[in-house]
């Protein structure tokens, strides 16, 4: 029993170690048919302010903290690729030529809306930039990249862009660079999806407003889902205030407290690891990269975060009561997703929000490398 717990330990020193480190990925990228050098084409890591660009010879080199990351690849004229990475990784990335003549026959397409901004441009705001008090300070400067179909025969608004969308946000003193692959919004459920790649830049300041911007960071920060995932993967959900409760199994009006969310019904950590021989000529297993948790429960869950109650704007839009006193938000989990350290998580397409969380769209978003004070 001895020995297991010294064991446990060392894997647990190993992964506190680990949490300080940084891993380095490199490679080149190239055309994929004639494999020349494309530059500068942009490399940069999904929702962070880390990116980077080729050099001539379509080389590059980024240093990233432990953690996960999506590695978007994109070139004008290229369609754009995604590579997921956690450690030191040496790529080729090989980007395929889009094809220009089916995006003009998209944009000819009859469902456009010829004034599409004009009758759609605030709903499409209030829904993907948000209706938040940090939404009322974000400016999207190049609206007319967007395009607006709307489908009859299936009631729902489509959005496209042409380049990346531009968004000023003054509230937490960051530039936006997204690249909209596309908006959908359902009128007959009311439920919108938008899918995309961001890159975040600092904006420059004076040090009276950076220290504004730093104060609407942590605020936006507490109680956010980005707060939840590294305090799951930190082990300590409640001293951070959350608790979780579970759909009843036979009554789908009843939520009943989750009592250990660390059960391994619902939580599994794993851990990186390597073989190696040493000088001994023994075996040793080291842990390496960034390890990951898994969480996963099987029916509806709502998540509340008790040391912050909602602020007034979502309670008028939800027709709460002005007292309601926590911050709920709904999930459905449709499979495992894996957490690391920096609270990115994946398969994001099987994590659903409902509740307070639906209610924060870009302009409440924290790139994956803000760290609070």
């Amino acid at each position: 029993m001895q020995k297991i717990r010294f064991a446990f330990l060392f894997l647990l020193c190993g992964f506190s170690f680990i949490s300080h480190a940084q891993f380095v990925v490199t490679g080149t990228v190239l055309d994929s048919t004639t494999r020349e050098p494309l530059t500068p084409a942009s490399v940069f890591c999904q929702n962070t302010t880390l990116g980077t660009v080729t050099n001539k010879q379509g080389e590059f080199s980024i240093s990233l903290k432990s953690g996960g990351y999506d590695l978007i690849f994109s070139y004008t004229g290229y369609q754009t690729q995604t590579v997921r990475v956690t450690e030191n990784n040496k790529l080729e990335i090989l980007l395929i030529k889009e094809d220009k003549s089916l995006g003009e026959v998209v944009l000819k397409n009859s469902y456009e809306v010829t004034d599409g901004w004009e009758k759609y441009g605030d709903f499409f705001t209030k829904n993907f930039i948000g209706s938040t008090p940090n939404a009322a300070q974000c400016v999207l400067t190049n609206p007319e990249v967007l395009k607006f179909f709307f489908y009859k025969k299936t009631n729902r608004l489509k959005v496209l862009a042409t380049e990346a969308l531009q968004i000023s946000n003054k509230a937490l003193g960051y530039n936006l660079r997204y690249q909209l692959d596309s908006f959908v919004y359902y009128y007959n459920t009311n439920i919108n999806s938008y899918r995309g790649y961001c890159l975040y830049t600092e904006m420059e300041g004076e040090d009276s407003l950076k220290t504004v911007w730093a104060a609407r960071r942590a605020k936006t920060y507490d109680g956010s889902k980005l707060h939840f995932m590294r305090s799951y993967y930190d082990s300590i959900l409640l001293d951070d205030g959350w608790i979780i409760d579970m759909l009843d199994e036979k009554n789908d009006k009843k939520f009943n407290k989750v009592q250990d969310v660390y059960d391994s019904s619902y939580y599994n950590v794993i851990f990186n690891t390597v073989d190696s021989l040493g000088a001994d000529s023994v075996v040793h297993t080291v842990v390496t990269g960034s390890g990951e948790v898994e969480i996963y429960y099987p029916r509806k869950i709502s998540v509340t975060y008790i040391k912050r109650s909602p602020e007034k704007e979502y309670l008028s839009i939800m027709k709460l009561p002005k007292n309601t006193p926590y911050q709920i938000s709904y999930i459905d989990i449709k499979d495992w997703i894996a957490i690391t350290q920096n609270g990115y998580y994946y398969n994001q397409k099987d994590w659903v929000n409902q509740g307070y969380w639906s209610w924060k769209n870009i302009a409440d978003l924290l790139p994956y490398d803000y760290v609070p004070d």
